[in-house]
């Protein structure tokens, strides 16, 4: 049996999908200048000359034929990535859920949780001037729109940041003895307190009941990411770095997406509905 999307969810989703392109953009200029500081002007390219408007999106730099600069400076393969991953799912809930206040709020909160990843990625840092705010928009936006109380948003940030920097304190540790065992300052912790706040905004988006699904989901991808990474160095470079240090924030953005998402089949299913 075929069924017809509403012409509501069809118009909602050519919207997003424009949006998409929109932020990816904004997302990658941000990602691009607020690591290092540097002043929001035009986009531009890594060797520092502006690019045209067109280039300013990924993918239209790439569709163009843009991509490179006159010296040879050629952007990354992350700007397109980044706006065709937000492509497919504000698509994706445009389609899946229905039009409301709600779903455009999980849009934000898709972008907010791109531009923290990407970040966290490349230069291993989840910053303030970003995490503030998104704990502003993240909260704001559960209280006005989440199907749940007030209290469990609330409690789910306090929860966020007690779990989560009880294990900041254990990597502190764990770091310091790993040091002594390399007989060797360690230039990085696995565990930073970026992801302490990560958590927290995690615990305003989605709240206590589904977070503590959430930080399973960490776990487990987290295990998986560790030994795949661990594995591909010790074929690639035939050799493992004891107490190798891996960025966890991106583990934490993936369980928080699956519980905003999918939080109610998978309630469902665990309570045999």
């Amino acid at each position: 049996m075929i069924t017809t999307l509403p012409t509501e969810n069809m118009l909602f989703a050519l919207l997003a999908v424009i949006a998409a392109v929109l932020i990816g953009a904004v997302i990658n200029w941000l990602a691009d200048a607020l690591p290092i500081s540097k002043p929001l002007r035009r986009p531009t390219y890594p060797d520092g000359s502006p690019r045209r408007v067109i280039a300013w999106s990924g993918i239209g730099a790439w569709l163009s034929g843009q991509r490179r600069a006159v010296s040879g400076a050629s952007l990354s393969w992350r700007q397109p990535a980044v706006e065709v991953g937000l492509i497919v799912i504000f698509a994706y809930i445009a389609l899946a859920y229905p039009v409301s206040t709600r779903s455009v709020v999980w849009l934000g909160n898709v972008a907010i949780l791109m531009l923290i990843t990407v970040i966290d990625l490349e230069h291993r840092l989840i910053l303030f001037v970003v995490i503030i705010p998104a704990w502003a928009y993240g909260l704001i936006g559960s209280l006005l729109t989440g199907p749940l109380s007030a209290q469990n948003y609330l409690i789910g940030g306090a929860l966020g940041f007690g779990l989560f920097f009880l294990m900041y304190l254990g990597g502190a540790l764990f770091g310091l003895l790993a040091a002594r065992a390399r007989g060797e300052a360690l230039d990085e912790v696995a565990f930073g307190y970026g992801d302490v706040l990560l958590a927290t905004l995690a615990g305003f988006m989605i709240g206590w009941s589904a977070l503590i699904f959430a930080i399973f989901i960490t776990v487990f991808t987290g295990a998986a990411g560790a030994i795949i990474y661990l594995a591909a160095r010790l074929v690639m470079r035939n050799r493992y770095e004891l107490f190798t240090a891996l960025p966890y924030g991106q583990y934490i953005v993936i369980g928080t997406l699956i519980m905003m998402l999918w939080r109610d089949p998978i309630f469902n299913t665990l309570q045999g509905r």
